[in-house]
């Protein structure tokens, strides 16, 4: 690596590789350290300490804060360093301390979209991919592979198993444990996580349509509350139902390898079971 010297917007500190490329219009803070290609996209404003190993391409005006690392290896046994990649879309935000690894061979990038908050001590690992808009709140952990919607919220502290996918504009409380996928348009939460019903305030808050909403409950009943088994609910709605979005969460549910978050309490022969 070689140091930048004292060029505009960046610390006579910092140390930036041969390689790597940052806008002009980008700041770099004191002691962050730049790795080997590396693109930093303009206006995009990078705190003291902050570190990005390498392979990783910022988009415009991201904020990465004190002390988080970008780009760094993923934290997989398998991993044999192969190249892979980090990619951060624009106008997001990185608080402090955060971690986001590059993908590995079976995914080959971890992704995180436009205008979405990552809180502190956030880790993002290998091949998972964060959609637009998204929070993230402090102390989420996720393991590799997981897959966030657009607009999905998820309280600080919860825990997400691998491959586990949240659906778009869910709300997970803070503090859960995710080991099966959240359904999108629904609220989740609680230390034994249950789902509890559509996350109605929030797609108020969003402008969605009153009736797209009353669809969406109506659905969350026949599936969850009916008595049916499942498919039997799926079925029906795919056939009778012309709201997008209740397509959207007939899909999602059909889609799930995991299976999706439970409407009551784990019991205890399935914690054994895991």
């Amino acid at each position: 690596m070689t140091s930048t010297g004292h060029a505009p917007g960046r610390h006579a500190t910092a140390v930036i590789d041969a390689s790597a490329r940052v806008a002009p219009s980008a700041s770099v803070g004191p002691y962050a350290v730049i790795g080997p290609d590396v693109e930093i996209g303009e206006r995009v404003r990078i705190g003291p300490h902050v570190y990005i190993e390498r392979d990783t391409k910022v988009a415009e005006d991201v904020r990465i804060a004190k002390g988080a690392v970008l780009g760094s290896d993923p934290q997989d046994l398998k991993y044999a360093g192969e190249r892979t990649f980090l990619e951060i879309g624009p106008r997001t935000v990185v608080r402090e301390f955060t971690t986001l690894n590059r993908g590995t061979a079976a995914g080959g990038l971890t992704t995180v979209g436009a205008d979405t908050l990552v809180m502190a001590y956030v880790h993002i690992a290998h091949d998972c991919r964060i959609g637009d808009h998204v929070v993230l709140t402090n102390g989420v952990t996720m393991a590799g592979h997981v897959e966030i919607g657009d607009c999905a919220i998820v309280g600080g502290l919860t825990g997400i198993q691998q491959f586990t996918r949240v659906g778009r504009h869910a709300m997970v409380g803070g503090g859960a444990r995710l080991v099966r996928d959240v359904a999108p348009y629904t609220l989740v939460g609680g230390s034994r996580t249950r789902t509890y019903g559509i996350n109605r305030i929030g797609l108020e808050r969003r402008g969605f349509a009153p009736e797209a909403i009353r669809a969406l409950q109506a659905a969350y009943r026949a599936i969850f509350r009916s008595g049916k088994p499942i498919r039997v609910s799926l079925d029906s709605l795919e056939l009778n139902d012309e709201h997008a979005e209740v397509r959207e969460l007939v899909a999602f549910i059909r889609d799930s390898a995991r299976g999706i978050t439970p409407t009551r309490a784990r019991r205890k022969e399935d914690d054994d079971a895991e």
